[in-house]
């Protein structure tokens, strides 16, 4: 990176156990494994509030996106991580809201791209989000997000995966 700053996160094993560091990018580039939070903001209608992605991101731009998503930094643990990622994407202090872990992957065996804890964070107030990461946002029930990701609508890699895995395909008719 041209500004000398490297993100370093741990390398885990196939147990998720932590083997050793990894620069983010070199991580990316070879598809080592990490580890990774994302979170869904879910309202009292069922509904996921569904950021886009601004246009000048590196990767996925201009696409849809899970409400939360980063990566866990070396030596952070899923919940300090979930934390930092809401606080900084959303402005969100998750101590005033009800959250939960939903669920937790491998990248072995489900194609997803990291390991992963997910959460739910239940609000029907739209966050103030970080325009640096989001350009806008939507409420969609589950079925409409996979609707829009199969008709071609551009997402981040792991949104629709997610959203089955987590809400199901009949979820939210």
């Amino acid at each position: 990176m041209s500004s000398g700053l490297q993100e370093w996160l741990d390398l885990v094993d196939e147990h998720d156990r932590v083997i050793g560091r990894v620069e983010r990018d070199r991580a990316w580039r070879e598809r080592l494994p990490v580890r990774v939070v994302n979170a869904f903001l879910v309202n009292s209608r069922g509904e996921l509030w569904i950021p886009r992605r601004t246009r000048t991101k590196k990767t996925f731009p201009d696409s849809l996106d899970l409400s939360v998503g980063g990566h866990v930094g070396a030596g952070e643990t899923y919940e300090a991580a979930f934390r930092r990622e809401t606080r900084e994407e959303l402005n969100l202090d998750v101590d005033t809201l009800p959250w939960r872990e939903i669920a937790a992957f491998s990248p072995f065996g489900t194609g997803l791209s990291a390991f992963m804890r997910v959460y739910e964070i239940r609000s029907d107030a739209a966050p103030a989000y970080n325009p640096a990461d989001f350009s806008g946002a939507e409420w969609l029930r589950p079925r409409q997000v996979l609707s829009r990701v199969a008709g071609g609508e551009p997402s981040k890699g792991d949104l629709a995966e997610l959203v089955r895995r987590c809400y199901g395909e009949e979820h939210g008719d």
